[in-house]
């Protein structure tokens, strides 16, 4: 194989999994739109947009994070690639895994908890289906298998197939959703003891 081929190869894959990021992002914060919930979407995917629908003008997005953190909570919220917010409380956290390493996202949301151990919210590792093994490896590492509440007890993973199927399946009704509906599609992290 010539080595020009190689390198276009990755580039196209690298793409995809862009293409793929951008996608499942869109569609968390629409789906949070839609169920009558605040959004927020990563600062630096500010601009990003899909098809041509800008995620800067989705209804309900904030433009600022509640004021109830510290700088370097905000700082590190901020980053999340999405929430969804009732009023001032955020009631699940998405981050989606198909571009970067599994743990990135995770240290994110390690640091929220860290810096705010008493925040209980709904965490979601969103990655394509043929990472799952690799998410519920990173979970369960010692580094965050031995915070206070396993990591593992308190994140869950989305495959990018549950998600997109039930989009689909729930069509109009998303306004009547509660995010707990978010149990159905996702999946324990925890590894069973054998």
């Amino acid at each position: 194989v010539p080595e020009g081929d190689e390198s276009i190869a990755e580039n196209k894959t690298a793409e995809a999994a862009i293409k793929a990021h951008t996608e499942i992002q869109y569609m968390l914060l629409k789906l949070g739109s839609d169920m009558g919930l605040d959004i927020w979407v990563a600062k630096n995917d500010r601009s990003k947009e899909l098809q041509g629908h800008k995620f800067s003008e989705l209804p309900r997005i904030k433009m600022a994070l509640p004021t109830k953190f510290d700088e370097v909570t905000t700082k590190t919220i901020e980053l999340i690639d999405v929430l969804w917010l009732k009023a001032n409380a955020i009631v699940s956290a998405f981050e989606i895994e198909s571009t970067t390493s599994i743990y990135s996202g995770l240290l994110r949301m390690a640091d929220l908890i860290a810096m705010q151990p008493n925040l209980n919210i709904p965490l979601y590792l969103v990655a394509p289906d043929e990472r799952r093994s690799k998410v519920i490896n990173e979970i369960n590492r010692p580094t965050f298998s031995r915070l206070d509440t396993p990591m593992s007890q308190m994140c869950r993973y989305i495959p990018f197939s549950s998600l997109r199927n039930s989009l689909v399946k729930i069509g109009s009704v998303t306004k009547y959703l509660k995010t707990d509906f978010l149990d159905e599609i996702s999946e324990s992290c925890e590894i069973e003891e054998t």
